[in-house]
Parts: C-alpha cells; sequence; structure tokens
C-alpha cells in the first residue's frame, strides 16, 4: 500500500468518526472534559460519562434498552436492574438533563411526560404504598436526571 493511499483511508476514517460523533452526540448538552486536574470540583467524572452515554443510549437506541415496561417518544421506563423493593421502576426522560438543578423551560413537556408514565404505572400496577423520588449529582451514580418509581 503507497503511502498516499494510507493517508487518505486514514483520513476518510477520521471524517467518518466526526460524522458519527457529531450525529450521536448532536441532542446532548455540553460537558467539559478538558478539566481533568487541579479543577476544583468540576472535572469531568466516571459518573458524568455514564450519563453521556446513557443520554446517547436512550436518543438513539432506546430500542435495545432491557427490561422496558412502557416508552412514549419522551420518556422510557423500565424494571431497574438491581431492585431495592418488590416494585422497582426506573422512568427516564428521552432528554439529556443531569438533574433537577438543570432543568430549562424546554424541559417541561418531558418532565410532564415523565410523571406522566409515572401516573399510568402507578395505576396499571395498582400500586398504593409508593415513592417517585430523585437525586442531585452527589447522590447520582449515573449522572443523568431519571425517577425511582419504588413499591412493596
Amino acid at each position: 500500500m503507497t503511502r498516499l493511499k494510507l493517508v487518505l483511508i486514514i483520513v476518510a476514517a477520521l471524517l467518518v468518526g466526526v460524522f458519527i460523533g457529531a450525529y450521536l452526540f448532536s441532542n446532548t448538552r455540553p460537558r467539559s472534559f478538558l478539566a481533568l486536574n487541579n479543577c476544583d470540583g468540576k472535572c469531568f467524572q466516571a459518573n458524568e460519562l455514564l450519563g453521556l452515554i446513557t443520554s446517547v443510549g436512550l436518543q438513539k437506541f432506546s430500542a435495545f434498552a432491557p427490561k422496558v415496561i412502557k416508552e412514549t417518544d419522551k420518556t422510557i421506563a423500565l424494571e431497574h436492574p438491581n431492585p431495592e423493593v418488590r416494585n422497582h421502576f426506573l422512568i427516564i426522560p428521552k432528554r439529556d438533563m443531569k438533574d433537577i438543578a438543570d432543568l430549562s423551560d424546554d424541559d417541561r413537556e418531558y418532565m410532564v411526560d415523565a410523571l406522566k408514565v409515572a401516573g399510568e404505572i402507578i395505576r396499571e400496577k395498582k400500586l398504593v404504598n409508593y415513592r417517585l423520588t430523585t437525586n442531585g449529582p452527589g447522590y447520582q451514580t449515573v449522572n443523568y436526571l431519571h425517577f425511582h418509581l419504588m413499591a412493596n
């Protein structure tokens, strides 16, 4: 293989990677990858990476999510992979939102839909003693807004 062919293949692969990345991350909110040292608590953490991957996965590949019990165009609900109680569900908006403090007016319809889905699950499963919670960034394993619906 000539040197020119090798350079062309590398450039083509780089361009394909840029376009694929642009597509995958087009609907995510900016996160700083640059602050890695001496960042005074503003460094990119593992839970933020998980949140970014979750965002891309839910927006582009929700059909592959495990144990889905309900899905709309704005929300997906699934059984928790490690349930703490008998009925433990995750209700996740399909919009990249880190936590409650990250919400904007543009997120309203996603939040309303998530609560509507929670209500539908509560009625369908005839849950009475339930709670619906979300965690702030200090308690999140995955830095992506989601709700836990739990009932005995």
